[in-house]
């Protein structure tokens, strides 16, 4: 399946609004494969520039590596099962055409899952 997103702009409401969508599908995922902790199986690998692949948590779990939008919803899919925690993916502005997902927790703090998992300098 591909899915394509040209022509939407990359704001963060957009982006957000899809994540939420790859956060519920990876929450199906985890229940039926029981698929171990991101932090188990994944390290953060960025994409090369002008490509964009949205990896569900699976295929994060298979190739091991995963961008900060795949490591995030996986991340808030996880806390969903294992905690009952109504986790999201929060997307922020890094800089003026720069956007970085991060997991925001039930008690408002936030995890930065690509970091904790190797992202360096700005995402």
């Amino acid at each position: 399946m591909r899915i394509v997103l040209d022509n939407i702009p990359p704001s963060p409401e957009v982006l957000e609004a899809f994540l939420e969508g790859m956060t519920a599908l990876n929450t199906a995922i985890i229940r039926t494969e029981n698929l171990p902790s991101v932090y188990d199986v994944a390290r953060y690998k960025r994409e090369p520039r002008g490509r964009e692949e949205w990896l569900h948590a699976k295929l994060v779990a298979e190739r091991g590596t995963g961008d900060c939008e795949d490591l995030a919803a996986y991340r808030a899919a996880e806390l969903r099962v294992r905690e009952g925690e109504p986790a999201r993916v929060q997307v922020i502005r890094t800089g003026a055409r720069t956007l970085h997902a991060v997991v925001e927790r039930a008690d408002g703090s936030i995890e930065d899952v690509a970091r904790a998992l190797g992202m360096r300098g700005r995402s």
